[in-house]
């Protein structure tokens, strides 16, 4: 009997479908729009069903400077994370959701403070970013940009 058991577990384990571990049913990706001290950065957040998730974003000025980063979060406490840069630079931050898929936050950054928004368009992030004194968020059709006012 204890043969037939572990034999039909055996063959629906088999038979289930594969789930990428990066990925997959139980997580989502989402735009993530970064000021970095006074720098653009683009990029996407991945959260997993457990709350833990990875971050990978770029500069809009200097796309050859990128980071990344992992960080955690609960309904109740929002969430947290670092993030290191190609450069040697890195960040410490908060979040807070406004939904499960979008939110906003901020932290320290090695070259000045940082802010964000994940989940959020252009026009939905511009209320929450705090941007360079001087500069405007725009889009020229391509991507967004930080513009001289």
């Amino acid at each position: 009997m204890r043969r037939l058991l572990v034999a039909g577990l055996a063959s629906v384990a088999l038979a289930a479908p594969a789930v990428p571990a990066a990925g997959g049913l139980l997580s989502a990706t989402g735009k993530v729009i970064a000021i970095l001290g006074d720098e653009l950065f683009l990029g996407e957040a991945e959260g997993h069903f457990g709350g833990a998730g990875t971050l990978a974003i770029y500069s809009q000025r200097q796309p050859g400077l990128t980071c990344s980063g992992q960080f955690t979060s609960s309904a109740e406490l929002g969430g947290k994370g670092s993030l290191r840069c190609a450069d040697g630079t890195g960040s410490t931050f908060h979040f807070k959701r406004l939904t499960i898929f979008r939110g906003h936050g901020s932290g320290t950054f090695d070259k000045g403070s940082m802010n964000f928004t994940y989940g959020l368009n252009a026009e939905e992030a511009r209320r929450y970013l705090k941007l360079p004194r001087g500069k405007k968020l725009t889009d020229n059709g391509k991507e967004l940009e930080l513009v001289d006012l």
